[in-house]
């Protein structure tokens, strides 16, 4: 599969956009007004770790429930993700995850990987997004959607769909890590989440890389 970049026609209006302070609704809106009423934000959890799958998620919001204090996840603790992780399930009109192991990674590259688990998020939704918001500056290909999927650069702290995913996303994905650390107590993946932290990178050169957890492309594994 190749990445997609989208083209410059793809982000307008949207990329004309002022970036708010807190993300909103102003660009799900744009297609609102043509009558597209399903639209999925979409957002990945790790791409940067040495170990651990690429977690995607797809969010349908509903205008009328939108959990208190949404934002991109990244500006969000631990407590506070958990919570908003809740209360996205429990309100948002379709909720997808889907992933892409370390092996699927390194039989590609992450970008590609990345992308797939945006697919298949975006295809398995229980309703079908008639249009998709990206965080990023791809869109996965192969969608077949009313209109185009968009790339929004740093849409997780502009759409609050796309931020509602990317908390899904990293709540997900963390978890994953989490019940994968005590089955390699050397490594500490339940604190550092598979990511390249000095205590995670001294693991790996005392004990070396595993098979279908770490990421043997990316370095120092490869």
């Amino acid at each position: 599969m190749t990445a997609t970049n989208a083209s410059p026609d793809s982000l307008l209006p949207l990329d004309g956009i002022d970036e708010p302070g807190f993300p909103d609704f102003r660009f799900e809106e744009h297609y609102w007004k043509q009558g597209l009423r399903h639209v999925a934000g979409v957002d990945e959890a790790g791409r940067g770790p040495l170990a651990g799958p690429v977690v995607a998620a797809a969010v349908i919001l509903s205008p009328d429930r939108v959990p208190s204090g949404l934002n991109d996840s990244k500006k969000l603790t631990a407590r506070k993700r958990e919570r908003l992780h809740g209360e996205i399930m429990d309100a948002a009109l379709a909720v997808s995850v889907a992933s892409l192991s370390a092996e699927s990674i390194d039989a590609g590259n992450i970008l590609r990987a990345s992308l797939e688990a945006m697919r298949r998020a975006i295809a398995a939704l229980a309703i079908r997004a008639e249009c998709a918001l990206v965080d990023g500056r791809d869109v996965p290909p192969g969608l077949t959607l009313a209109a185009p999927p968009r790339a929004i650069i740093r849409g997780d702290g502009r759409s609050l769909s796309i931020a509602a995913a990317s908390v899904v996303a990293k709540v997900t994905r963390d978890r994953m890590m989490a019940g994968l650390g005590p089955h390699h107590p050397q490594y500490g993946l339940e604190r550092h989440m598979g990511y390249g932290s000095k205590a995670h990178r001294e693991a790996i050169g005392i004990h070396g890389g595993i098979r279908r957890v770490h990421r043997f492309t990316f370095a120092p594994l490869k």
